[in-house]
């Protein structure tokens, strides 16, 4: 093998590593600035879904230092368990409604 062989194998390793961390520190960012977990709920168009994805490579910066909301699927949840995802795109507002009525 050649030097630059194993060269480029080292770094496209290093590459696919911190491809890897940036979306996990993007789901991250989702956790905690926007409330999406695996089980939130979201409104979109006036219907409450189940967030099924969320799409971190549709997270852009903006002027305030900040990311935009990432676009997301989610299942109706009054579509039961088994309902295929649909695209929301970015238009949704997290349920806060639901997660107050666990605290009481």
């Amino acid at each position: 093998m050649e030097y630059g062989d194993s060269v480029q194998k080292v770094l496209l390793r290093k590459i696919r590593k911190a491809e890897q961390d940036l979306v996990q520190l993007k789901l991250d960012y989702c956790r905690f600035v926007f409330g999406l977990t695996h089980r939130a709920r979201v409104i979109s168009d006036g219907q409450t879904y189940l967030v099924r994805s969320v799409d971190v490579d549709t997270m852009k910066p903006t002027e305030e230092g900040t990311f935009s909301k990432p676009a997301i699927a989610g299942a109706a949840v009054d579509a039961g368990h088994t309902a295929d995802a649909v695209p929301l795109g970015t238009n949704w507002t997290l349920d806060t409604s639901a997660a107050q009525a666990a605290v009481k």
